[in-house]
């Protein structure tokens, strides 16, 4: 095998390993793990088309959203309204893996994450995060988030 073909393949191993990884993790999860994280991928998919109303159908009524570090919000309208900001960015969000936690109706779903939009003049917006989410089951069997904070490296920056 000569050297450029080996480089080639180095480098196309680099492009999917981290999609294969991610596959590997979904083929581990209970089918509960994946509804939670099918949750969280309904968001983000509704998101990246800026569908408010898929956006705020994965949260509960009461949830608690922390747009800013350090700065929950609870109000629906202003979450909602800080939503619609967003998408003028036409943010694309990645995330690089998944961990999901359940006890009973409850779960955590940890994801670090990146994204990468433009403000309407064009200039670029790249930000990266650890998202920390808690879910709750519902009566029909489905899973909204309860708390949504995309910040939750915030604390390990602080030192």
């Amino acid at each position: 095998m000569s050297h450029t073909t080996q480089t080639l393949s180095l480098a196309i191993a680099l492009v999917l390993l981290p999609s294969l990884a991610q596959t590997m993790e979904k083929l581990t999860m209970s089918d509960t793990q994946k509804d939670i994280l099918a949750t969280v991928e309904h968001m983000t998919q509704a998101f990246h088309r800026s569908d408010i109303d898929g956006v705020m159908d994965s949260y509960e009524e009461e949830a608690v959203v922390v747009f800013e570090p350090g700065q929950p919000m609870t109000d629906p309208a202003r979450i909602k309204e800080m939503f619609q900001g967003a998408f003028s960015l036409n943010p694309r969000f990645d995330y690089s893996g998944h961990e999901v936690y359940v006890a009973g109706d409850i779960a955590v779903h940890f994801a670090p994450w990146s994204m990468n939009g433009a403000t309407p003049d064009g200039q670029k917006v790249n930000q990266s995060g650890l998202s920390v989410a808690v879910l709750r089951r519902q009566n029909d069997g489905s899973w909204r988030m309860v708390i949504d904070n995309p910040h939750g490296q915030r604390l390990m920056q602080q030192n």
